[in-house]
């Protein structure tokens, strides 16, 4: 290393330029600048261990200040009078801060989720793991899982009640403690300290979608869609709802394929239905029948000379590759005078199964028709027909019925 007869100066470092061959400059006590040929400079610490030289590296220049690097270096001159090597101490506490970060929250939240992602549906996936990098991440992401306490975690779930969002908090509560129960079976966490808050939270109350259900208040909305002036897909998919009354998200992504018009029936397919993803990925899976009354095959006859010649029943305007979007009909409601508060899309569900039950019809036809999961989960699954009779009577009878309300 080159010698200087002064120390080396803030003015002499930041004015060293570069050469063909990294060269350095010294700074006193072992410290010195290491010029390289890009013209990057680093400070550098060597010293002796054991009867060997080394060398610690303490920043870059200009980030790092000569007086700074000084600090540095003495820093390094205590531990090593008092017998510690430097350079093995930072190894440890990298290997330490490595070992947290692999136990941290986050890390074992990400791992438990990829779990999932082999079970769940990816729309279902991408909630979760959204509702953890905006609520929980940022404050409690880093902490090692198994040092997590209660309190930390109340702290966290109560920003989420301080802006209203009760069911998100209590949700967000309960997949922590999916995680630190995954964390205990992989032997990172002793205990669920968010076991500990049930019961701390405010209760949202709990709010089915909006629906009408009163005869008369049927027959006014029934009016109110044949009235609909807009797109005539989007007509389409709002004068068909209430006919089917399955799930929104069923209904706009339906595709020609799924109808066999001359037999009146619609099969959903598995992969479209809210299902596990295994039921949903499983050949053995039956679609899901939709029985059509002679009103909802005129509707789609209709329909079909605009976008039959297209994969989706309900493209969108822009995109015809895309559905209608998911507040497509909500949207329509509102148009024709119905706030989400009266009525949403989902919300012809709940109209259908209240009315029909108060008509007499089968209860267990209902269920099997609004495709909620039957509690023989075999027997539910494998089951294609179940009720298919009843069921065709019903919904031509429900038809009829909305006719004769409108």
């Amino acid at each position: 290393m080159p010698t200087r007869s002064e120390p080396l100066t803030v003015l002499a470092a930041r004015n060293a330029k570069p050469r063909e061959k990294p060269y350095k400059l010294a700074a006193g006590g072992g410290l010195y600048l290491e010029v390289m040929p890009t013209g990057a400079k680093y400070w550098r610490w060597k010293y002796r261990h054991g009867g060997k030289e080394k060398r610690l590296a303490l920043g870059v220049f200009p980030e790092v200040t000569l007086a700074e690097a000084r600090d540095k270096r003495d820093e390094q001159r205590a531990l090593r009078r008092d017998g510690v090597d430097p350079a093995a101490q930072r190894r440890t506490r990298k290997l330490v801060a490595h070992a947290a970060s692999s136990n941290s929250l986050e890390a074992v939240a990400r791992e438990w989720l990829a779990t999932k992602e082999g079970e769940w549906v990816a729309i279902h996936v991408d909630k979760v793991r959204n509702w953890l990098e905006q609520h929980v991440f940022p404050s409690l992401g880093p902490a090692v899982v198994g040092e997590i306490e209660a309190p930390e975690i109340l702290a966290t779930l109560q920003r989420l009640v301080a802006r209203g969002t009760l069911n998100t908090a209590e949700r967000v509560r309960q997949t922590l403690s999916v995680v630190f129960r995954y964390a205990i079976a992989t032997g990172r966490a002793k205990r669920d300290p968010a076991a500990d808050l049930r019961g701390a939270l405010p209760r949202a109350e709990s709010r089915n979608f909006a629906a009408l259900t009163e005869p008369a208040d049927v027959g006014q909305l029934m009016r109110a869609i044949a009235g609909y002036r807009g797109s005539n897909v989007v007509a389409a998919a709002l004068r068909l709802s209430p006919l089917v009354f399955c799930r929104p998200g069923e209904l706009r992504g339906a595709e020609w394929a799924e109808f066999d018009l001359d037999a009146a029936e619609w099969r959903i397919q598995p992969m479209r239905r809210k299902l596990l993803r295994r039921a949903k990925e499983n050949p053995r899976t039956p679609p899901h029948i939709v029985p059509l009354s002679r009103q909802a095959v005129e509707i789609l006859r209709e329909l079909h000379a605009l976008t039959g010649t297209a994969r989706l029943v309900f493209p969108g305007i822009r995109d015809r590759k895309r559905s209608i979007s998911e507040n497509t009909v909500n949207a329509a409601l509102r148009r024709i005078g119905y706030s989400t508060e009266q009525m949403t899309g989902h919300g012809f569900r709940h109209m259908a199964s209240t009315r029909l039950n108060e008509l007499g019809w089968n209860p267990d036809a209902i269920e099997r028709q609004l495709s909620h999961k039957d509690r023989n989960e075999i027997r539910g699954t494998y089951n294609l027909a179940k009720y298919l009779d009843e069921r065709r009577r019903m919904m031509q009878a429900w038809a009829d019925y909305l006719d004769e309300l409108k």
